[in-house]
C-alpha cells in the first residue's frame, strides 16, 4: 500500500504538468482554431532557455524565472501569434502544416544552439528542503509546487474567462469571431492573449518537467504527446476534462513504472502508452466538428501519358548520371533520394488527391525495410514484394479507425500510430505467434542485402541507385495513371467532400482503406530501397521526429504535384546535405530548412507547391521541341564528357544548370517575341486561334473581376 501511495503522488505530480501543458494548448486551440503542434517544443525551448541562464550563465533562479516566464515567454507567444495570423482563416492543411513546420524547427533550432552530445540536467526544486511526509508517503518539495501550480492554474484560467471581459472575449470568439467583432469585442487582442498564456503555460510545463526527464530537444518535444492526450479527454474545448485526462496519463505511466512486469518486451510500453492512450481517446470519444475546414482546394493536376513517360526516362537518366559520377562513399551519401522520392511520392495519392492527412509515411517505410530485411535476409526478389505487401497491410490497419477522424485528429492519430512504432513496437527483440517467428530491429540494427532476381545480384552501390531510380520512375507512372484512372477521380472527388462521395454512392470504407494501402505500400517500398543502399538500418533512421522534415518538403513541393517524390528526395539528398560539406559552419542551418520551407507554404508564399512554379517557369521551354531537346541534350553531353574523362564532376554539374537555365532564358524570350507579334486575338478564340497559355487563366479572372 505504501508503495501504490508512493507511485500515486509521483502520478499526480507529472499529471499536474500535463494538465498546466494541456489547458495551454485547449486555450490556444478554442480561441483561434488553431491546434498548436508546437506546443512542447515552446515548453522545451524554456527548460533550455532557463538551464542557460541557470547553469550555464550563473543567473539566480528568480532572477533566471522572472526572464524566462515573463519576458521570453510572452515574447514568443507574440511572435507566434504573429506568425500564425495569416493561416487563421485557412484550412486544416495549413495549420498544420505551419505547427508541425515549428515544432521542427524549434527541435532543429534547439540542437543547433545545444549541442545535443552534452549531457545537461536541471536540478528540481528546493532539493535540499525537507520533504512533506503525508503518512508512509514522501512528496518532495517539488512535486507540491507542481500540483499548487496546476491548482492555482486551473483557478486562474476559471477566472479568467468567466469573470473578466478579456475572457468573455475569448469565448465570445471561439462561437463566432466575426460575430463577436459586431458587439465591440477585439478578437485579435483575445488571440494574442490566448497565445501569450498558451505558451506561458507551456513554458511553465516545461520548466517543471524538466529536472525529471532528459534535456532532449525531441524527448521534451514529444512529452507533449501525453499533453495531446488530455487535451483529447477534454476534446479540445473542456478546460477541467482536460485536466481529468491529465490525471489519467499521469497515474497510468507512474503505475506502469511500479507494477509493469519486468521483462524484454514491456519496457517500451511504459513509453508508448501516453501514444497508445490518445490513440484510443481519438477512436473511443465523439468528436465536434472542426471549425475553418479547407474549402480552397487546390487543383490537381491530370498528367499526360508522354508527359509522364518522358519525365520517368528522366528519372532514369538522372539515376544513371548519379551512379556512374559518383565513387562508392558519395553514393552511400547522395544515392538514398531516389529510395527518399519513392518515400516522398507516397504522399501524392494519399495526401494530394484524397485529402487524407498522414505523420507516419517514414514509419510505413521502416516496415518495409524490415520486413524485407528479415523475409529476404540473402536479396530474393519475392521479398521486396512482401515488403510492400507488409506495409501495405499496416496502411490499411490505420486506415480502419482513421475512418471516422479528419483533420487534425487524423493527423494526431497517425502522429501517435508512429510514436508507438518507435517507443515499443521497433524495440522489441523476436517473439513468436502461432509457430511465426517475427522479428523487427531486434533492439539493435538490421542487415539489408541488395537485391538478387533472375541471376542478378544487385550488390554495389551503384546498381542499386539505378535500380532505386527504376522504382521510382515506376512508382512515378503509376501515380500518373491513378489520377487519369476512375479510381483516382474518386479520390480527388473524396478529397472534396467526403458527405457528397458517400451521398452518390462512394464506399468510403473501400476508397480510405485502398489509399492508405497503397500509399504505405510505396513507403514501404522506399524504406526497403533505403535499407539496400545503407546495408543496415536502426529504428532511429524512421522515427517521428526524422519524418518531419519528409513531410514538409514534400507540402513544399506540393502534395498533388507528380514531380513530388524526385523533388523531395533531390532536396533533401542535394544540397541540403552537399552545402554542409563544402560549407561546415552551415550544417545547424540546413537541418531548419524544411521547416522554413513548411512555413513558406502554411504562409502562401508557394501556396500550390514548388513543383507548379518551376513547371510554370519552364512552360515555355517544355512547349518548345527544340529547348525541351536542348534542356535534354546539354546535361546528357557533358555526361558523355565526363565519363570519357574529358571534364571533372564540377564541370558536369555547373555546365548542366547553366545550359538549362540558359536554355529557358532563350525559350521565354522566344515566346515573348511570338506573343507580340501575333494579331490581337477575342478572348473567345483563345485556345482555338491561338494556344492556351497557362497565363490566360490569371488574365481572365483578372477581366471578370474589373468588369464586375
Amino acid at each position: 500500500m505504501d508503495q501504490f501511495l508512493a507511485f500515486g503522488i509521483v502520478g499526480l505530480s507529472t499529471a499536474a504538468v500535463y494538465a498546466v501543458i494541456g489547458s495551454g494548448l485547449v486555450l490556444t486551440h478554442t480561441t483561434t482554431g488553431i491546434f498548436n503542434f508546437a506546443h512542447g517544443a515552446a515548453g522545451m525551448m524554456a527548460a533550455f532557455s532557463y538551464w542557460q541562464l541557470t547553469a550555464g550563465w550563473g543567473v539566480p533562479v528568480p532572477i533566471a524565472l522572472a526572464i524566462v516566464l515573463i519576458v521570453l515567454a510572452p515574447l514568443s507567444g507574440l511572435l507566434v501569434e504573429r506568425a500564425l495570423r495569416a493561416v487563421q482563416g485557412l484550412g486544416d492543411a495549413e495549420k498544420l502544416v505551419m505547427t508541425v513546420a515549428l515544432l521542427s524547427g524549434l527541435i532543429a533550432l534547439a540542437r543547433w544552439i545545444w549541442n545535443p552530445m552534452q549531457a545537461r540536467t536541471l536540478p528540481t526544486f528546493f532539493p535540499d528542503a525537507e520533504p512533506i511526509r503525508l503518512g508512509a508517503a514522501t512528496v518532495t518539495w517539488h512535486q507540491a509546487l507542481t500540483m499548487l501550480v496546476a491548482v492555482a492554474v486551473a483557478v486562474a484560467l476559471r477566472v479568467l474567462l468567466f469573470n473578466t471581459r478579456t475572457g468573455a472575449e475569448m469565448r465570445a470568439t471561439v462561437d463566432d469571431r466575426a460575430l463577436a467583432g459586431l458587439t465591440g469585442a477585439d478578437p485579435v487582442r483575445a488571440n494574442r492573449v490566448a497565445w501569450i498564456l498558451g505558451i506561458e503555460l507551456a513554458a511553465v510545463g516545461g520548466i517543471l518537467i524538466a529536472p525529471t526527464v532528459s534535456l532532449d530537444a525531441a524527448t521534451l518535444s514529444l512529452l507533449i504527446v501525453s499533453a495531446y492526450t488530455a487535451a483529447i479527454f477534454g476534446r479540445l474545448r473542456s478546460l477541467p476534462m482536460t485536466f481529468l485526462g491529465a490525471v489519467v496519463v499521469g497515474l497510468m505511466e507512474s503505475y506502469l513504472t511500479g507494477y509493469l512486469p519486468q521483462n524484454e518486451y514491456l519496457p517500451g510500453l511504459r513509453l508508448a502508452a501516453p501514444a497508445l492512450l490518445l490513440l484510443a481517446a481519438l477512436l473511443l470519444f465523439p468528436h465536434g466538428r472542426l471549425r475553418g475546414r479547407d474549402r480552397k482546394l487546390s487543383p490537381v493536376p491530370t498528367p499526360s501519358r508522354s508527359g509522364a513517360v518522358f519525365f520517368a526516362v528522366v528519372i532514369v537518366v538522372l539515376g544513371l548520371m548519379v551512379a556512374t559520377t559518383l565513387g562508392e562513399s558519395d553514393l552511400i551519401a547522395y544515392g538514398p533520394m531516389f529510395a527518399f522520392g519513392v518515400i516522398a511520392l507516397s504522399f501524392v495519392p494519399l495526401s494530394g488527391y484524397a485529402g487524407q492527412i498522414s505523420l507516419a509515411q517514414l514509419s510505413m517505410a521502416g516496415i518495409g525495410a524490415v520486413a524485407y530485411a528479415h523475409l529476404a535476409p540473402d536479396g530474393q526478389w519475392w521479398g521486396l514484394v512482401g515488403a510492400v505487401v507488409i506495409a501495405a497491410i499496416a496502411g490499411a490497419l490505420v486506415a480502419v479507425p482513421a475512418l471516422r477522424l479528419s483533420g487534425v485528429y487524423l493527423a494526431l492519430g497517425t502522429a501517435a500510430f508512429a510514436v508507438i512504432l518507435d517507443r515499443w513496437i521497433f524495440t522489441l527483440p523476436a517473439f513468436e505467434v502461432a509457430g511465426v517467428r517475427i522479428s523487427f530491429f531486434d533492439q539493435g540494427s538490421v542487415e539489408v542485402a541488395g537485391l538478387s532476381f533472375f541471376g542478378l545480384k544487385l550488390e554495389e552501390a551503384e546498381q542499386i541507385t539505378v535500380f532505386a531510380a527504376i522504382c521510382l520512375a515506376v512508382a512515378t507512372l503509376g501515380v500518373a495513371a491513378l489520377r487519369r484512372g476512375r479510381f483516382g477521380r474518386r479520390l480527388i472527388a473524396l478529397r472534396d467532400s467526403e458527405a457528397a462521395y458517400a451521398t452518390l454512392g462512394g464506399n468510403l470504407l473501400f476508397a480510405k482503406v485502398a489509399v492508405f494501402a497503397l500509399s504505405a505500400g510505396t513507403a514501404g517500398l522506399g524504406g526497403a530501397l533505403f535499407g539496400m543502399q545503407m546495408g543496415s538500418v536502426t529504428p532511429e533512421q524512421f522515427n517521428f521526429v526524422a519524418g518531419m522534415p519528409i513531410f514538409l518538403v514534400a507540402v513544399f513541393a506540393g502534395l498533388g504535384a507528380l514531380g513530388n517524390g524526385l523533388f523531395v528526395g533531390v532536396a533533401l539528398y542535394g544540397p541540403l546535405l552537399a552545402v554542409p560539406v563544402l560549407f561546415p559552419s552551415t550544417e545547424n542551418l540546413i537541418h531548419v530548412i524544411p521547416a522554413l520551407a513548411g512555413i513558406a507554404f502554411g504562409g502562401g508564399v508557394v501556396s500550390h507547391g514548388a513543383v507548379a512554379r518551376m513547371r510554370e517557369g519552364f512552360e515555355a521551354a517544355i512547349r518548345n521541341r527544340v529547348a525541351l531537346a536542348a534542356m535534354v541534350g546539354v546535361p546528357v553531353v557533358l555526361w558523355v564528357l565526363r565519363l570519357a574523362g574529358a571534364i571533372d564532376g564540377w564541370i558536369l554539374f555547373w555546365g548542366s544548370v547553366i545550359g538549362v537555365f540558359a536554355v529557358r532564358i532563350w525559350a521565354d524570350n522566344r515566346a515573348r517575341r511570338a506573343v507580340a507579334g501575333e494579331p490581337d486575338i477575342p478572348v473567345e478564340w483563345w485556345g482555338v486561334k491561338r494556344p492556351w497559355r497557362s497565363s490566360d487563366k490569371e488574365e481572365l479572372e483578372h477581366a471578370i473581376a474589373a468588369a464586375g
